[in-house]
């Protein structure tokens, strides 16, 4: 793996992992479409931690009340969304166990994919016919969008895009709806990275430095997608990435058909 091959891994997978389009089906349809072989688990790993530190850094400042809230009393309204995290991200878990091999399968599965991607898309563009809502994250809103998040197991299933259309349909103001999707991303891939961390023993050294790229380009395009976003979010153009994932879904599935 060259170092211009880190940075357009990462820069994909930064800007895909949090705008609606599904990061996984993106490049599902590219490593079919092209013929070519991602650089494998460890290099997944670190740009996912890239993307993950853009998250934080972004919500520092509300990541570490939640976490003093475990340790402080007085600090009830953060000590609740934090139980609703945890509530929303159980819905993941529960789904992941049991349908490990239909995911692994659907990954090998361009056509698969794109009908996902059109699925997506579908439920995005159903936003625009939703009332905005003016709703908050309650323990009802937290199951609802941490049901969203877990269909984005499948590639072409878009994690934000799911979790954040959930919340809309459950008629939470559309920019908290954002942010809570973003915290759940924080357990659902920190998990995710931990759980595989024992990967790491196969690190090739040799690649250290394209790793290393990878990740901090990861974090900027994360970075750069979390705001774009959540301008996206307040402006009410949200559906309008429901456009592109059915044109871009259709096209895969007339091309692996």
């Amino acid at each position: 793996m060259s170092y211009f091959d880190a940075i357009i891994l990462g820069l994909i997978q930064g800007l895909t992992e949090f705008l609606p389009i599904s990061s996984s089906g993106h490049l599902v349809l590219t490593e079919h479409l092209l013929g070519a072989t991602m650089p494998g688990v460890i290099f997944e790993l670190v740009v996912h931690f890239g993307t993950w530190m853009s998250v934080f850094i972004y919500f520092r400042k509300k990541v570490l009340r939640l976490i003093k809230s475990v340790l402080v009393s007085g600090l009830e309204a953060e000590r609740k969304l934090l139980l609703y995290l945890v509530i929303g991200t159980a819905p993941l878990v529960i789904v992941a166990v049991p349908l490990k091999d239909s995911i692994l399968s659907a990954f090998g599965s361009p056509l698969t994919t794109a009908v996902f991607l059109v699925v997506t898309g579908i439920i995005l563009l159903l936003t625009a016919v939703v009332p905005r809502g003016t709703g908050k994250i309650s323990l009802r809103n937290a199951v609802v969008m941490g049901a969203g998040q877990a269909l984005a197991l499948f590639p072409g299933i878009s994690r934000s895009g799911t979790s954040i259309s959930a919340g809309l349909f459950a008629g939470v103001k559309p920019v908290e709806a954002a942010e809570f999707s973003f915290l759940l991303f924080l357990p659902a891939i920190g998990g995710a990275i931990i759980y595989r961390a024992h990967e790491f023993i196969n690190l090739n050294p040799s690649l250290i430095g394209q790793y290393i790229v990878g990740a901090v380009i990861s974090f900027i395009a994360g970075m750069v997608a979390v705001y774009l976003l959540l301008s996206i979010i307040r402006k009410g153009k949200f559906k309008y990435f429901g456009i592109y994932c059915v044109i871009v879904g259709l096209i895969g599935i007339i091309y692996f058909s």
